[in-house]
């Protein structure tokens, strides 16, 4: 198992400062870092922090793009929820394998059987929302049936009956 890097072992307030100090200064000025946590009490040299910045950087630049995503299918979905449930569990079972694919695990700290569970439930998440979608639309056909024939009874035009039926299954017309 290889050593845990110097900035892993750091205090967790002073882990906080420089991942905080790392986004301020826009991942530059490493030597400056250096120095400082120097002035801490600290040896760690301007490579290791810029190696530990570069994927600190990538891992930023990753949760944001997935928060792009999630915003632009939340904005860009239909109204309905299932729709936006869909997209989002899409987006994630996406981002999992994206990082399976790119991630080189040590397999003595890897914990497979967690992982595999939130794949498992992601994927019931998966099933009980495309059959909860499925009740929701045999509910509206059902009712669209029921006001069809009402309306129908009532004399209504056909047009009108169809406009009716047309909005309440969400058929743009």
């Amino acid at each position: 198992m290889p050593k845990p890097s110097s900035i892993e072992i750091l205090p967790q307030a002073v882990k906080e400062w420089l991942d905080t100090t790392l986004v301020e200064k826009n991942f530059s000025g490493y030597q400056l870092l250096e120095n400082e946590l120097k002035e801490r009490g600290y040896q760690i040299s301007k490579s290791a922090i810029h190696r530990y910045g570069q994927n600190f950087e990538k891992r930023l630049s990753a949760v944001k793009i997935a928060t792009d995503q999630a915003k632009a299918i939340v904005e860009n979905s239909r109204d309905d929820s299932a729709s936006v449930s869909e997209a989002l569990m899409t987006l994630v079972q996406e981002k999992i394998f994206t990082v399976l694919m790119d991630f080189d695990p040590d397999p003595a700290t890897l914990n497979l059987n967690g992982l595999a569970k939130s794949v498992a439930e992601l994927g019931r998440a998966s099933v009980t929302q495309k059959k909860w979608a499925s009740e929701v639309k045999k509910k509206a056909e059902e009712a669209a049936a029921s006001v069809v024939d009402t309306a129908k009874k009532g004399g209504l035009s056909d047009d009108t009956v169809d406009e009716i039926k047309r909005r309440i299954l969400g058929i743009a017309s």
